[in-house]
């Protein structure tokens, strides 16, 4: 009697995934092409037995790490019997084959949440959005089964334990960082397919972007915690203190972020005016494609950096000719069809429309800004023309007056009106908030550091900026009502996710601002007893010891934090070395606050019994984060708006579409 092993069973359950997958890219279409009902129905129950055997073959590799069964090659690389249970179970995504198995799984999780949440949909197109993604989804299991098979087996030469988790990987961080970071990524693809299917079936209304903006806020505020917590992790986990390094596999997942953003802004404008139709799905198709050429720099080896996954070339082919299909065969579909859909409504050089429209285009050159300076030196690598880096003063240089750009039109878009303003009126509106900016920004460099920086200066004045021209925008808006908690009570709360959304990258503005020119740091060797001041602390390093961990082995310092004899905290940091690897690390030990942070992270011990100690004080550091969780906060109180719950008939929307525009 052959027994089937867990091994074997996710194999198993991965190809009738890929079967499944293949039917779910072909049927519905073609039901869609012929008008066969029958046909189109298939794509439902495809994508929903596609979702469960995926989730079956996930199951049975985490089942085998959580089992030690270091017969699966992909277990003996990356688990090891000493590994915490819980880093067993993240250990799963912790590489190459078991990463893309959870963004397969992810991608066909978000096919199951279109089949069930868009059943509003006419039939025709619900068909064609999940045959789109079953495409998608075929393409990567094809790449998993044909290249990266998880469960592949190391027999008869068994290990007798495991090579160890990469130490770097052993982190609470890592436990949520990839998950919220993929549904990012993938979730663009439901984008992305109800992008393709509308240029097919020649539809781009006010129904199609009601149904598209739930999907694309959802997937940009995952995507926006997802690029948060790498920048979390990377900040206490590689033991210098940065959060931001410009690094290639950074900026794979910034640049679809960039693109994602204008999106979220044109759907607003084609929802509401009926107007940029062609720009909105040109924007779909490349964000997704960004997506897949992240994908590829992390898979193709050829990076070299602590985020990358895998350094085989057959790997980075295979995905590359599924970028270039995927962008070659879509970009066809628009240019045969977009030019029958463009839109006729025009606006003024000063309303909203305009203000949009030129965020967008900040957006996009910011966007092509990253992609260039990544790009460049592995064109030039992989032409023989020589090995170059590009590094923080290339990006910031550019990147940052863009920034400044982009905040000052962000300002005047909230207030300003649709079609037309006059740019008076426009400025009456906002002088108040403008010349406020201006006087708090000016002032506080001063108050806090005691001289005039001009860095912080601007930084601050286009945060304040934001904020204050949301402030007025709020104003004029509730100020009519017969009160005021009337008046807020009659915004919507796509009108609040904007808000929200908005006064997030305010924060995290502020909080770049003041870390870039604030922080402190200081590298110094420290002795029992010894004290060291800095930022107005005083760091004594009070006791050394030894402590095992359960697979690591760690010299550990005690060192107490006063401030005018008062003490503040213990710090306890860390220098681990990993059994199985031999690979030494540093456990960052930190005192979090919202105006900074105290950080002290462990170096090597000196000849003289010393140990070598980073230590630095970082202001406003938490607000990086604090404001990335508010935008992507808006992002999904924006979905909660009750115009994208309804059940509307496709007469109904069309009919509201044409009373929007005419308005």
């Amino acid at each position: 009697m052959l027994t089937l092993t867990v091994p074997e069973l996710g194999l198993f359950a991965l190809l009738v995934a890929l079967g499944l997958s293949l039917l779910q890219a072909t049927v519905p279409l073609v039901g869609a092409a012929t008008r066969r009902p029958l046909w189109m129905a298939f794509a439902e129950p495809m994508a929903w037995g596609q979702f469960a055997f995926l989730l079956l073959a996930y199951a049975s590799l985490t089942a085998s790490f959580l089992l030690d069964d270091f017969s699966v090659a992909y277990v003996a690389k990356n688990s090891n019997s000493m590994l915490p249970w819980y880093y067993k179970f993240t250990a799963v995504w912790g590489s190459h084959e078991g990463s893309i198995l959870l963004w397969s799984l992810i991608l066909s999780g978000w096919g199951f949440a279109v089949s069930l949440f868009s059943r509003n949909l006419p039939r025709d197109m619900l068909a064609r959005v999940l045959g789109v993604l079953g495409v998608v989804s075929a393409g990567f299991l094809l790449f998993i089964v044909a290249t990266s098979n998880p469960f592949k087996r190391l027999l008869p030469s068994i290990p007798a334990d495991g090579a160890d988790l990469n130490p770097l990987l052993q982190d609470v961080g890592l436990i949520i960082h990839p998950p919220m970071l993929y549904m990012g990524y993938v979730g663009f693809s439901v984008v992305f397919a109800f992008a393709i299917a509308a240029l097919i079936e020649g539809r781009l209304d006010a129904a199609w972007t009601r149904w598209v903006r739930p999907w694309t806020n959802i997937a940009w505020a995952f995507l926006t915690v997802g690029i948060a917590l790498g920048s979390w992790w990377a900040y206490y986990e590689l033991g210098w203190g940065g959060w931001w390094f410009w690094d290639p596999v950074e900026n794979s997942s910034l640049l679809p972020w960039l693109t994602g953003t204008a999106l979220i802004h044109s759907l607003a404008v084609t929802e509401k005016r009926g107007t940029f139709k062609s720009w909105t799905v040109l924007l779909a198709i490349i964000t997704f494609s960004l997506s897949l050429l992240g994908a590829f720099l992390v898979r193709s080896g050829v990076l070299t950096s602590v985020h990358s996954f895998a350094n085989d070339p057959s790997r980075g082919l295979f995905i590359l000719a599924l970028l270039g299909i995927t962008v070659g065969v879509s970009l066809l579909i628009f240019a045969l069809r977009a030019p029958r859909m463009s839109a006729s409504v025009g606006f003024g050089w000063l309303s909203r429309d305009a203000l949009l429209l030129i965020n967008n285009i900040l957006l996009v050159t910011m966007t092509v800004t990253v992609l260039l300076g990544t790009l460049y030196p592995l064109i030039l690598d992989a032409l023989g023309l020589g090995k170059i880096s590009i590094g923080a003063p290339y990006f910031n240089s550019l990147f940052v007056p863009l920034t400044v750009l982009l905040c000052a039109f962000m300002g005047l878009g909230p207030v300003a009106r649709w079609k037309q303003m006059p740019g008076r009126e426009l400025f009456r509106r906002l002088l108040g908030a403008g010349v406020a900016a201006l006087a708090i920004a000016v002032t506080v460099p001063f108050l806090y550091g005691g001289e005039w920086n001009a860095a912080v200066a601007l930084g601050l004045v286009i945060a304040l900026w934001v904020v204050l021209a949301l402030g007025r925008d709020l104003f004029g808006k509730v100020h009519n009502a017969s009160s005021p908690l009337a008046g807020l009570r009659k915004l919507s709360l796509s009108y609040w996710g904007m808000v929200i959304g908005h006064l997030g990258l305010a924060v995290t503005i502020v909080g770049v601002t003041m870390v870039s020119n604030y922080a402190i740091e200081r590298n110094v060797r420290l002795a029992l007893e010894e004290r060291i001041d800095l930022g107005g602390y005083v760091f004594t390093l009070t006791e050394l010891g030894e402590r095992r961990g359960p697979n690591f082995l760690a010299d550990t310092a005690t060192i107490e934090v006063t401030r005018d004899g008062n003490a503040v905290t213990t710090l306890r940091p860390e220098k681990r070395l990993y059994i199985a690897r031999g690979q030494p690390m540093t456990d960052v030990a930190l005192y979090p606050g919202l105006l900074q942070d105290i950080y002290v992270a462990m170096g090597e011990e000196l000849n003289d019994g010393s140990w070598a100690m980073r230590i630095q004080v970082k202001p406003f550091i938490r607000w990086l984060w604090l404001g990335a969780l508010l935008m992507a906060s808006g992002g999904v109180l924006a979905v909660a708006d009750r115009r994208y719950r309804r059940r509307r008939s496709a007469v109904t929307e069309s009919a509201t579409f044409s009373n929007e525009v005419k308005a």
